[in-house]
C-alpha cells in the first residue's frame, strides 16, 4: 500500500507499540489513522498528543459497533494483547476472543491486509498463559483466509512503556538499591520501539503475503548490563544488589498478593532465566530498517524530552 492517505486501522493502538507507530506513521506523512482500545486514560493520552487522529474507546472482546470502524479500512495493524495477569481468563478473553472479533470484523468489511504483532514467546520454551494463547492467536490469523504478515518481536524497551525496562528505570531512579535475581548474567535482546515501528511501516507498505519475521534486537546484552546501562544514562547512584534467585522469586509472590497488576511475576521472572536465544531476520535487508546503537536507545527511551517522561498505565 503506497498511499499515504489510505485508512489504517490500530487495534491496541494506545498501548506501547501503538503509540510509538502513530508518532512513526505520522512522521512518515499518514494522514487517516483509526486508532481503537479499551484503556480510557492510555487512549485520552493518545487523542492529546495525536489530536488528528479518529480514537475509538472499545473492548475487542465484546461484539459491539466498533466493528463499523474497519469499514474502507486498507490495513489493520493488530496490536491488542493481555501481557501480564493472575487469571488465565484475562489471556483467553483479550489474546484470542477479541482477536476472533477483529478477524471478523476484517472479513465483513472486507479489509484486504493484516500486519499482526505477535510475540517472540512462540519460540520460546517458556509455557504459561501468555505464551500458550500468543500461540493460539498466531493460528487463528493463519488460518483466518487474510491476506497477512506476522512479527514476532522480542522484550521492547522505548517511550511510554509502563512496564519492562521503563519501569524499571522508574524504580532505580526512586530506590537507593535496586535488586537483581541471581548474578543477573541472562542473557537478552531487547528491541527498540521505534526500530520495530519502522519495520511495521514497512509491512504496511510492501504487504509481504503469508510472511513470518522473527524480529529481534540485534544486542545480546546480560540483564545486568541492561541495568547498568540505565544506571549510567541516567546518572544515577543507586546500589546493585544480587538477591539469590529463589528468595527473589519468592518475594515477587509474595508482592503479587498484594498488587492487583505487578509490575514483574514470578513467571516472567522464570521466562528471564529460562536460557532463551532468538534468531531475527536481518531488520536492515529485510526491511530497510538498520538498529539504534542499544545505549543510544536507552538515552532516547528515557532521557528525550520529547516522551520519555510520559507513562502510560497498565
Amino acid at each position: 500500500m503506497q498511499d499515504k492517505h489510505a485508512k489504517i486501522l490500530i487495534t491496541g493502538a494506545a498501548g506501547l507499540v501503538g503509540q510509538n507507530l502513530i508518532v512513526e506513521l505520522e512522521a512518515q506523512g499518514y494522514t487517516r489513522l483509526v486508532a481503537i482500545d479499551k484503556h480510557e486514560y492510555n487512549l485520552a493520552i493518545l487523542r492529546k498528543l495525536h489530536p488528528d487522529v479518529q480514537t475509538q474507546l472499545a473492548d475487542l472482546a465484546e461484539p459491539g459497533d466498533w466493528s463499523s470502524s474497519f469499514e474502507s479500512a486498507a490495513c489493520v495493524v493488530q496490536l491488542h494483547a493481555q501481557i501480564t495477569g493472575k487469571h488465565s481468563q484475562l489471556f483467553v478473553r483479550n489474546n484470542i476472543e477479541a482477536t476472533r472479533h477483529v478477524l471478523d470484523a476484517m472479513r465483513t468489511c472486507h479489509v484486504p491486509y493484516l500486519v499482526h504483532i505477535s510475540s517472540s514467546v512462540v519460540n520460546s520454551v517458556a509455557d504459561d498463559d501468555y505464551t500458550n494463547t500468543k500461540k493460539a492467536q498466531e493460528q487463528l490469523v493463519v488460518t483466518s483466509g487474510i491476506r497477512h504478515c506476522i512479527l514476532r518481536p522480542t522484550l521492547m524497551f522505548g517511550w511510554f512503556d509502563p512496564k519492562h525496562l521503563g519501569w524499571l528505570s522508574r524504580f532505580m531512579a526512586k530506590t537507593p538499591i535496586f535488586p537483581i535475581p541471581g548474578d543477573g548474567r541472562f542473557m537478552r535482546q531487547p528491541l527498540y520501539e521505534r526500530d520495530f515501528c519502522r519495520c511495521i511501516v514497512h509491512c504496511i507498505e510492501r504487504e509481504p503475503d503469508d510472511a513470518i519475521y522473527d524480529v529481534v534486537g540485534d544486542t545480546r546484552i546480560d540483564y545486568v548490563d541492561i541495568i547498568r546501562t540505565i544506571k549510567r544514562v541516567k546518572r544515577l547512584h543507586t546500589l546493585i544488589v544480587h538477591i539469590p534467585q529463589g528468595l527473589f522469586g519468592l518475594l515477587l509472590r509474595l508482592y503479587a498478593l498484594f498488587s492487583r497488576k505487578p509490575p514483574f511475576t514470578a513467571d516472567q521472572l522464570k521466562a528471564l532465566s529460562a536460557g532463551d536465544t532468538f534468531h531475527g531476520v536481518d531488520t536492515e535487508a529485510a526491511f530497510g530498517v538498520r538498529q539504534t546503537p542499544f545505549e543510544d536507545a536507552i538515552r532516547e527511551s528515557y532521557c528525550d524530552p520529547r516522551y520519555s517522561s510520559i507513562v502510560l498505565k497498565r
